[in-house]
């Protein structure tokens, strides 16, 4: 589950780490409000920042992130920003629209020195089992952008979950990022907050780009993103309650709602699976037969006639969907059942535009196979992978 930037901060601030303070609107007259009581003591000089809230990077290159030197101006961006659909290299075309804003304090004021920004990030390293803290002098742009042109500057440092993030790990990445004087003590506090803040909230990714040094030696994050991971959220009450559906995919989020993993997928084929292993296989297969998977749905271990029907009635509003294929392996569950579960669930749904294939093997796939020939419905049948491969690309063309 993603959180967004003002959560991300918020529970960031909890483990004492220092953010951009700011406060959450979700009208211009809260936004205006928001900027009046952001500095206490305030002097009329004060600057804002106004950031929209989605799902997605690139926020400011889309128009997203406004400065506001003044309470007017603040409802001016505010006036700009919510509502707007605001389009990202990460959005997509299609874009997202804005809901919310963060008005926060300008962090970059005058000083000593320059202030500057550094990338900062945590997450599971699987092909090694540990943890891997990334860090760049770069901030301010994309990691990939980074890795591709100056990979040399980007630092990594893998933490054994076992044993935990030590302060020589943190002072090891201070060095390598040049940090110095009071701006290295309060980097190794504020990472090692950030670790503990990472391992106790479950999260599987906390970003933080940029991480700014300010003219005055603070470490502050700017902006922050966190992921949870979906798993633990049981443990969180408080954190699942955070959750923005207006940011998630309508299907997904139906599909959630009827026990299903779905993930919307470009292509023109849709896929009915159980199994996360056999669902990759059958999009494998999908590609070599010259289409494209849909989606990745897996209807679980226990496959009945109300999850094929659900399954089939988000598959159908995908409008690029031009064949459905079920690959159903019957190892618990019977394929006689699922096969009468298909039946059963294609005539309630009524007349399907779309042609379905349907390949059952393992227990009792043979009857399977004869229960969805002579069902008398536009259904065709396969035992063999490669056989139902061969349907797909005929369904195709």
């Amino acid at each position: 589950m993603k959180l967004h930037e003002h959560q991300a901060k918020d529970l960031l601030k909890s483990y004492g780490v220092p953010i951009q303070e700011g406060t959450v609107a979700f009208s211009v007259d809260e936004a205006v409000n928001a900027a009046r009581t952001l500095y206490p003591n305030a002097t009329g000089k004060e600057w804002f920042v106004v950031k929209a809230q989605i799902h997605a990077g690139g926020r400011g290159k889309g128009g997203g992130v406004k400065l506001a030197k003044s309470i007017q101006e603040v409802e001016e961006r505010a006036s700009q920003i919510l509502g707007m659909q605001l389009v990202t290299h990460q959005t997509g075309p299609e874009g997202k629209k804005v809901h919310r804003i963060l008005i926060a304090q300008d962090v970059y004021y005058p000083g000593a020195s320059e202030p500057k920004e550094y990338y900062l990030s945590i997450t599971l390293d699987r092909a090694k089992g540990k943890n891997i803290i990334m860090a760049s002098t770069e901030g301010g742009m994309d990691i990939e952008e980074v890795a591709e042109k100056h990979p040399e500057k980007i630092i990594r440092e893998w933490i054994d979950p076992a044993v935990g993030m030590q302060p020589f790990q943190a002072r090891k990445i201070g060095f390598a990022m040049g940090l110095e004087g009071e701006a290295f003590k309060n980097f190794t506090r504020f990472i090692l907050n950030i670790y503990k803040a990472y391992i106790e909230s479950d999260a599987s990714m906390i970003e933080v780009n940029p991480m700014l040094k300010t003219s005055d030696d603070k470490i502050i994050a700017v902006d922050g993103k966190i992921d949870i991971d979906d798993n633990a959220l049981y443990r969180h009450k408080d954190t699942a309650a955070m959750r923005d559906i207006n940011e998630e995919d309508p299907l997904e989020v139906e599909a959630g709602e009827s026990n299903l993993n779905y993930v919307k997928l470009d292509g023109n084929v849709g896929c009915m699976v159980n199994g996360a292993g056999l669902a990759m296989a059958t999009m494998d297969i999908i590609k070599l037969s010259g289409g494209e998977p849909a989606n990745f749905l897996d209807v679980g271990g226990g496959a009945n006639a109300t999850t094929v029907e659900n399954g089939f009635r988000i598959i159908l509003k995908d409008p690029n969907v031009k064949a459905i294929l079920i690959n159903i392996f019957g190892g618990i569950v019977r394929c006689d059942r699922v096969a009468n579960g298909v039946v059963e669930a294609y005539k309630n749904i009524g007349n399907i535009p779309v042609p379905i294939i349907v390949r059952l093997q393992g227990t009792n796939a043979e009857e399977a196979a004869r229960i969805i020939n002579e069902s008398g419905l536009k259904v065709k049948s396969a035992v063999v992978l490669k056989d139902a491969a061969q349907l797909v690309k005929e369904a195709l063309q």
